[in-house]
């Protein structure tokens, strides 16, 4: 007889559930939330279960009763971000983001303790005072964590280095944001040797077939805080041919800096150089990038010349690339520069320009009104041809000699900033160009179109406008740069434009380095590189060495490079990132060292982004804080992810990305780099 089975049991082997994962983000204030595929959830600073921020973790959600006992104990009110929001604990961290912590020690014998600089890193890290006697008290450290906490144990971890004696100061908070992103300050014994030894030698530049082109006017045009001068130009008509020639002169760094040798290693390990607030950490021993690379004004120097010779509506009718020597006459800033044109007058530098050819001694004057004019309808011809631009601000904190910020300079494109861009663009183009056609190896710079769901989340803000046609939906999706164009065209000077400009923006993918050629979508060009910056950029370093060998021969060992070319375009894309999150942090936290002493103050603000928790705004000095929920009013805000708002329950009221809106400055934290707001009397 059978076995019967047996009523109302259920198997006793059942498929175990799954639980939720994603990246931790933590607040100041102890607590976090998850983002998973099942929804967002917040994390009590008792429920973080020894996990940092970043870090990818399994999550359980917890009863309702345990998550009100956890919001109590957060002293949490229903404004802020964790209302509405399910609660849940970490169970396990999956994939940590640190493996190494930035921060003071502290002398507690017999430990030296290491108390985390971010305060969103809960945790100190014990190490043993009698393994490192030698670091002072009070030092800013780099820690590697041999254990992380848990529930029962501190975390414990060994120096690796002592970033600077002092954790205080008006430089250690970029001391800090150094360490953190782990970025070389000190050159290599045999870099420094190999670049103090490095000798001009114009004789041998001359046999060598380097063209002496030091009887041209050349001049250059950089920011006026400028050291290193990676490029030059001279401008000249050419009355036999009727065509002007544009000379883009470069610094001819791969002279100095042979494949594997000490001072490539280094500069190949930073791939770039870090433009910080207060300093600039060099790719490039200074013997080098201040001194014998850069073009500085009345010194014979070592380039790589690209002549281009165009006709009056800015086409280029042929190129000349090659090694010179050259001679720069003129040193100007962005600012001198733009005064020169304006000085110079739309009608006399349009007679000096188009008008006629410039003598062969011409002002300077007359060339800068030539290369702007120039610079004017490439600008345009690339337009034509889908280019996109941006209406971008960029804005830089002066500090004074001590480091301590004196004021916030907003800078934005200007007839000089445009001259230099086109010329450098140009440049890159032909050089990449002459080298795709040649069937040489390159490293290019890709950028790839714009994906079809980034772009299609856009239409249904967009379709809330009376400008945006219906004909555009489907030329947005496929990515049409045109399309693109058309939108901020028809949105700029509009209130919705700062948001239209923002969210293509934020659609865009990032430009990275590739040695194989997929163009470059933003600025319509089939084939692009990097070519004109080779003091601070190391891909431009190997494109030069790529062109030297085209145009002479093959150096020893130059296989080797070529092979290496798949792994330096993805270090250099890499590095280029951390350099960018490095320099941002540091001009962040100079804003709010400068904006400190606004605390009280009203401004005028944009919506800068839409989170449930918070309005992120931004001044325009474009200075970004927040202003949390619970500053908004007392009823509950509902989020809407796809239009980016939040709309008042109760009283419809609605906020969006781009909306304009009066705050007050109500705090400023540099340990955090963090700018908080409130609405302004009247809109509360």
């Amino acid at each position: 007889m059978g076995r019967q089975k047996s009523r109302g049991r259920r198997p006793t082997r059942r498929k175990p559930q799954a639980n939720p994962t994603g990246v931790l983000l933590s607040r100041a204030e102890g607590y976090g939330f998850v983002r998973t595929a099942e929804g967002e959830y917040f994390i009590p600073a008792t429920a973080m279960g020894g996990a940092f921020d970043g870090d990818l973790v399994e999550v359980a959600p917890m009863a309702r009763k345990g998550a009100e006992k956890g919001r109590r104990g957060e002293g949490r009110s229903e404004g802020d971000g964790g209302a509405g929001l399910p609660a849940a604990r970490v169970l396990r961290v999956i994939d940590r983001a640190h493996d190494t912590v930035v921060g003071r020690y502290e002398v507690a014998e017999p430990f030296g303790v290491v108390v985390p600089a971010d305060p969103r890193i809960p945790y100190d890290v014990f190490t043993l005072r009698a393994d490192y006697p030698e670091v002072p008290d009070g030092a800013l450290v780099r820690v590697r964590i041999a254990q992380f906490p848990t529930r029962r144990t501190a975390a414990t971890g060994h120096i690796e280095e002592v970033i600077a004696d002092k954790a205080q100061g008006p430089r250690a908070g970029i001391d800090l944001i150094i360490g953190r992103h782990k970025l070389e300050t000190v050159f290599s014994e045999g870099a420094l040797a190999e670049a103090d030894a490095a000798v001009l030698d114009e004789t041998g530049a001359l046999a060598a077939g380097y063209r002496d082109l030091r009887d041209r006017f050349v001049f250059t045009i950089d920011p006026a805080d400028a050291k290193d001068f990676d490029d030059a130009l001279s401008v000249d008509y050419l009355r036999d041919e009727g065509l002007w020639r544009l000379g883009v002169h470069i610094a001819d760094v791969s002279h100095y800096v042979p494949w594997n040798s000490s001072v490539d290693l280094d500069a190949r390990r930073r791939a770039t150089s870090v433009y910080l607030a207060d300093r600039v950490i060099p790719m490039l021993p200074e013997t080098l990038s201040n001194g014998l690379c850069s073009l500085a004004p009345d010194e014979d120097r070592r380039a790589v010349t690209c002549d281009l010779f165009l006709d009056e509506r800015g086409d280029v009718v042929r190129f000349e690339l090659y090694p010179a020597l050259i001679r720069s006459r003129a040193r100007l800033s962005y600012g001198e520069a733009d005064e020169l044109l304006a000085a110079a007058g739309a009608a006399a530098g349009e007679a000096a320009a188009g008008g006629g050819p410039a003598s062969e001694d011409g002002a300077l004057v007359a060339r800068l009104a030539a290369a702007s004019r120039i610079a004017k309808r490439r600008e345009a011809a690339r337009a034509a041809a889908g280019g996109i631009d941006f209406a971008t601000t960029e804005a830089k904190v002066v500090l004074d000699d001590a480091g301590v910020p004196v004021d916030i300079v907003v800078r934005r494109k200007t007839d000089a900033t445009r001259l230099i861009e086109e010329a450098m663009i140009l440049a890159n183009e032909t050089v990449a160009a002459f080298l795709e056609a040649r069937g040489f190896p390159c490293l290019y710079r890709v950028h790839e179109a714009p994906a079809a769901d980034a772009l299609g989340s856009l239409i249904p803000i967009f379709q809330e406008f009376p400008w945006f046609e219906r004909s555009l939906e489907g030329r947005l999706l496929a990515a049409d740069p045109r399309a693109i164009q058309g939108i901020l065209a028809a949105s700029a000077g509009r209130s919705e434009g700062e948001l239209a400009s923002s969210l293509l923006l934020r659609a865009m993918k990032r430009a990275v380095y590739r040695p194989v050629n997929d163009g470059h979508y933003g600025l319509a060009s089939e084939a692009y590189c990097h070519f004109t910056s080779p003091i601070r950029r190391y891909p431009d370093l190997v494109v030069h060495r790529m062109l030297r060998a085209a145009l002479t021969r093959r150096p020893e060992r130059f296989d080797q490079e070529v092979a290496a070319l798949p792994w330096i375009a993805e270090h250099s894309s890499d590095m280029e990132r951390v350099a960018d999150t490095a320099a941002r942090e540091s001009q962040e936290l100079k804003m709010v060292e400068y904006l400190r002493a606004f605390t009280g103050q009203a401004f005028s603000a944009v919506v800068s982004g839409v989170a449930n928790w918070c309005l992120y705004v931004r001044l325009d000095c474009t200075a970004e804080g927040v202003l949390p929920v619970r500053a908004l009013g007392e009823e509950y805000f509902a989020f809407d992810p796809v239009r980016h708002t939040l709309t008042g329950e109760e009283s419809g009221r609605s906020w969006r990305l781009g909306q304009r809106i009066p705050v007050v400055l109500k705090t400023a934290d540099p340990a955090t780099r963090t700018l908080e707001f409130a609405l302004a009397a009247g809109r509360s």
